[in-house]
């Protein structure tokens, strides 16, 4: 089966004066775009239940540019814009089918700053990167290569907290194809003390990346909280604060890719188990630490990851209890605190909770490719499948 996959490739690169002045423009005119149009689709619902669609706003955005107060509009490439408003009116369109939140304003000091070029914007010869109303190309730091004959459709530049910048060439990588079929299952139960348990026994660490900066993150914002609001000071030690968080995300990223891609060249379905993370964190005792796990990400890297090279990843029902059921005889205990970390079944046999989960949920997760067990997604699964709660059969020892 040929598949093509459409990816993203992220470098950072280093503007000049010029390039910096006119990309922060951009972004500028981006976020005013599309408060704008938001302000207008909201207003337009709120007093006369009329729904304002994409050619509604673009035709809005041909009348602001010929306004004196917005003239300014004029001055930076016309493609963001436009594509700022597809990007609104996809936001509304996952609100109208209850995929997502209503839309929100952009903040001037909170929003990451960013702007899409399409093709008709952007001039990319001989590895060099040109974009509209720009005279020079970006001096893109190429860590890793493109693939041969790469055409990108989109370029997306943005600048994080930090002051980085960055640009994300999509394009589609002909080297994404579908692993040979090896047979392999892995359970895996995710936690704190262990950030990941395999359902072979293996248990990976958890580094806690936050931890180990936490000492420098505390000192940057002590300093950042005695300076004046609207300081020079204030700017300085804020990007201090800043790299400190960007240091700690890139860590954890970087080590979430490694462990995903070996897990998904490993095995051929992956089973994993439907947390919600969401209301996890609002436990204030651990919300930190469920954090640092970021054991959403770590779902959604496997889950695409899983997609690209022809793996299933399947989510078993949060409330099926993996940790109170032997997996050897079936027994459910009523109760498992969380200080328990092993336990003796009435069978005889003691098991670490962790791995004991894990050999539960592969054993749920099976269930659903060997007998069809009933399914029922928590969320959009692109790359898996969920399956149901399932009731444990009581067999005796």
């Amino acid at each position: 089966m040929t598949i093509h996959v459409k990816r993203a490739f992220k470098y950072r690169f280093c503007p000049t004066d010029a390039q910096a002045a006119e990309l922060s423009r951009t972004f500028g005119c981006v976020r005013k775009v599309y408060n704008m149009a938001l302000a207008a689709r909201t207003e337009a619902w709120v007093t006369r239940q009329e729904r304002v669609n994409y050619n509604a706003t673009s035709a809005m955005l041909t009348a602001w540019k010929k306004t004196e107060e917005l003239a300014y509009l004029n001055e930076v490439s016309s493609v963001p814009l436009q594509q700022t408003l597809r990007h609104l009116q996809t936001a509304f369109t996952h609100f109208f089918g209850k995929r997502a939140k209503y839309p929100r304003f952009k903040s001037r000091k909170k929003s990451r700053g960013s702007a899409e070029y399409t093709t008709s914007a952007f001039r990319f010869r001989d590895g060099a990167l040109t974009l509209a109303k720009m005279t020079e190309p970006l001096a893109v730091v190429w860590s890793r290569p493109l693939p041969e004959g790469a055409k990108p459709s989109t370029v997306t530049v943005s600048q994080d907290a930090a002051g980085r910048w960055f640009v994300s060439l999509l394009c589609d990588d002909p080297g994404v194809k579908p692993l040979p079929e090896n047979g392999n299952a892995v359970g895996i139960d995710v936690g704190l003390e262990h950030l990941l348990t395999l359902s072979t026994g293996e248990k990976i660490a958890n580094p806690r990346h936050e931890r180990r900066d936490r000492a420098a993150l505390a000192k940057a914002q002590r300093c950042l909280a005695k300076k004046e609001k609207g300081s020079a000071n204030r700017a300085r030690v804020r990007l201090k604060v800043a790299k400190v968080h960007a240091r700690i995300a890139d860590r954890r990223r970087d080590m979430l890719h490694k462990i995903t891609t070996r897990l998904v060249r490993e095995n051929q379905t992956i089973v994993i188990e439907d947390l919600t993370v969401r209301n996890m964190v609002k436990n204030h005792r651990l919300a930190r630490a469920i954090s640092d796990a970021a054991w959403s990400e770590f779902r959604s890297m496997l889950e695409y990851k899983a997609q690209w090279y022809g793996r299933e990843v399947i989510a078993v029902d949060r409330w099926f209890p993996s940790s109170r059921l032997c997996s050897v005889c079936g027994t459910l205990r009523d109760t498992m605190p969380l200080n328990m970390r092993t336990w003796t079944c009435d069978c005889g046999m003691t098991h670490d909770r962790d791995v004991n989960a894990a050999h539960n949920l592969l054993a749920a997760g099976l269930a659903v490719t060997v007998c069809g067990a009933g399914v029922r997604p928590q969320r959009s699964t692109p790359g898996g499948r969920s399956a149901t709660k399932q009731k444990p059969s009581r067999r005796e020892p």
